[in-house]
């Protein structure tokens, strides 16, 4: 049997932070860890043929990004771009190899610091998210947040038969 260490009961207690930011007047939540960088929405390159939630790639210092519309992922219609809507730079798990990814928000609202503790599992009813896509939901002010699980939302090889099959 192991022992568990001091790091490991930190771990235990300590919170996370998370980003958290607004798709459709909700708040999601994603883990900082996965966070490389927030951009000014901007130019965009369409890729022909391509499903509604790939609103195409940007140039990231010489690196071709695909950029992923929450909104339309989440079923919805592809968000509207206002003065604050942003691209999230996202490291996501893809095996053995980390993938980068843009999604598109409607504006980044603040840094939480989320025990793991105070993460509960979403209901099984009354989200319009897939379940899969929801890692749990913390309760914040007045309202919830939910907490993306950040490789299910953003699945490449999902993502890339849902291309396929607007291609065919």
């Amino acid at each position: 049997m192991n022992a568990l260490t001091i790091s490991d009961l930190e771990q235990d207690t300590l919170g996370h932070q998370h980003l958290t930011f607004v798709v459709q007047e909700e708040t999601y939540a994603v883990d900082t860890l996965a966070v490389r960088e927030i951009l000014e929405f901007g130019q965009l390159t369409q890729v022909p043929r391509m499903p509604a939630c790939i609103r195409g790639v940007i140039n990231l210092r010489g690196a071709v990004v695909p950029v992923i519309d929450l909104e339309a992922r989440f079923g919805g219609s592809p968000t509207q771009v206002g003065p604050r809507t942003c691209v999230v730079i996202l490291e996501v798990p893809t095996g053995d190899d980390l993938q980068v990814l843009g999604v598109v928000v409607d504006a980044v609202s603040e840094v939480l610091e989320i025990a793991p503790g105070d993460i509960r599992p979403a209901p099984s009813f009354g989200s319009r998210l897939r379940p899969d896509f929801i890692a749990g939901m913390v309760k914040s002010g007045s309202g919830f947040v939910v907490v993306l699980d950040v490789p299910r939302v953003l699945d490449i090889e999902e993502l890339a038969g849902l291309a396929a099959r607007s291609t065919s």
